[in-house]
């Protein structure tokens, strides 16, 4: 939104902003629809729907008739409409239907430093830390907001480190990881250790409550253990000082009460995400109430489902889905070995004067493909790179003498329209593997480098 629209929504949020991600409007990317004077709603367009971030910014007795508005602007527009992320006293007043997508921890900072307060496994990474030599401090609004200033600096490091060495693409909407606009409202603690940034941690206002949103924590891949706890800490007790009484990591994504589908999901993406791991971290610093989150929507859940992950996916849900695999080189390799088995299959049945000039050709494929099935199962046991690039070159060797006994012999005797199908094929599935293959090799060498260089 443009600086205006910026400035106005500010000005509402210090009178209604009580949702916990509130504040997130503010960021890049998401624009402003206003309801007269009173209210706004942050949104992102995604081409076919509007998905807000959050509630609406208003009054608590005006919310629902601001949704509704909301959403009669949307399909004005020709959208669809859902709101994510709102928490149970918007879901009790909208009138739409919700999908519980996680739960949101709650501390009252107060009571942080309550001695035996903290789990033991807490104190043992606050400890690790400490003696590790990190060290935290509150870092001042201008300091961060500069470009030039070495702190601006190594926090832009730290950043671009931590997404390197994710399983997943980038994600936008409210994920996206850009703690810069509107500084001096929000909160900065930095951990350094040895003279070099560790980790830092950046927290928004929650007007309303009177409290924060510890929205961005990073630590840099080479961190010291508890540096990530040690900053919570320290933010906690810097809240707690200014006499806050609510403070919040933010959303534990598809943990608690929720839909058997969305556990299956949770269950087959465990490759790329941390579910689990997200919650138990939050859990452990041992919330004072968790609070269920919602997606909230006024017509089907798998619409509302589907354009919540578009949103998140930057608009392009395919292009993040590739990219995201190729950040993780064991699915690639398991979903190669998968397909390798009905094909190999195919090749062992088909009949071989159609396709092979001689019987050992056959075999001699056939032969070969279960070699690589067993080769690439061997990889998803156990990754080792010396095996992803044999197997690349393999795959790339198979894919050239495809094509020549394509040119040389298939071509000249095909018949109707199958006959070319299965040729492509021929060539394409382990040329594409190959490509797979290849850039999954890149992605892991890019991610030991992130996880080493120092920053």
């Amino acid at each position: 939104m443009d600086s205006d629209a910026s400035s106005r929504a500010l000005e509402l949020l210090r009178r209604h902003g009580w949702n916990a991600t509130s504040f997130q409007i503010l960021e890049p990317g998401i624009e402003a629809w206003f309801d007269g004077d009173d209210a706004v709603v942050g949104y992102v367009d995604t081409g076919s729907a509007w998905v807000a971030a959050g509630a609406p910014i208003a009054a608590e007795d005006a919310m629902a008739g601001v949704a509704r508005r909301f959403v009669a602007a949307a399909a004005k527009a020709g959208r669809r409409a859902c709101f994510f992320a709102v928490e149970p006293r918007f879901v009790s007043r909208a009138g739409l239907h919700a999908l519980q997508v996680g739960e949101q921890p709650a501390w009252d900072p107060a009571s942080w430093a309550r001695p035996g307060r903290a789990s033991r496994s807490t104190r043992e990474q606050l400890r690790r830390a400490r003696a590790k030599g990190v060290k935290v401090r509150a870092a001042p609004p201008e300091e961060i907001a500069d470009e030039a200033s070495p702190t601006r600096r190594a926090v832009d490091a730290v950043i671009a480190a931590w997404e390197r060495a994710r399983p997943m693409a980038p994600m936008g909407f409210m994920v996206t990881v850009h703690p810069f606009s509107f500084p001096e409202e929000r909160r900065y603690f930095v951990a350094e250790c040895n003279g070099r940034l560790a980790g830092f941690l950046a927290a928004v206002p929650v007007y309303a409550r009177g409290g924060w949103f510890l929205e961005d924590l990073v630590r840099a891949p080479d961190a010291p253990n508890g540096t990530a706890e040690l900053l919570v800490h320290h933010a906690m007790q810097a809240a707690s000082a200014e006499g806050s009484r609510y403070a919040t990591l933010g959303l534990a994504p598809l943990a608690g009460d929720i839909d058997p589908v969305l556990r299956v999901a949770r269950s087959l993406s465990a490759p790329l995400y941390g579910f689990r791991g997200v919650f138990a971290f939050k859990a452990k610093l041992r919330p004072d109430a968790w609070a269920p989150i919602y997606l909230a929507y006024g017509g089907a859940a798998p619409l509302a489902i589907y354009d919540t992950l578009v949103a998140f996916s930057r608009g392009g849900l395919l292009r993040f889905g590739v990219e995201t695999l190729l950040r993780v080189p064991n699915v690639v390799v398991q979903l190669l070995a998968a397909l390798l088995v009905p094909w190999t299959l195919a090749l062992a049945l088909v009949d071989r004067a159609a396709w092979f000039p001689w019987a050992w050709v056959q075999m001699a494929w056939v032969a070969f493909d279960s070699v690589l099935f067993v080769a690439l199962w061997a990889l998803t046991r156990r990754f080792r790179s010396w095996l992803l690039t044999s197997l690349a070159i393999a795959i790339t060797l198979d894919a050239l003498v495809t094509l020549i006994e394509v040119v040389v012999y298939n071509a000249p005797r095909a018949r109707g329209i199958l006959d070319p199908l299965v040729m492509a094929t021929a060539v394409l599935a382990p040329a594409s593997a190959a490509a797979l293959l290849w850039r999954a090799r890149y992605e892991r060498s890019r991610h030991r480098v992130a996880s080493a260089e120092g920053v």
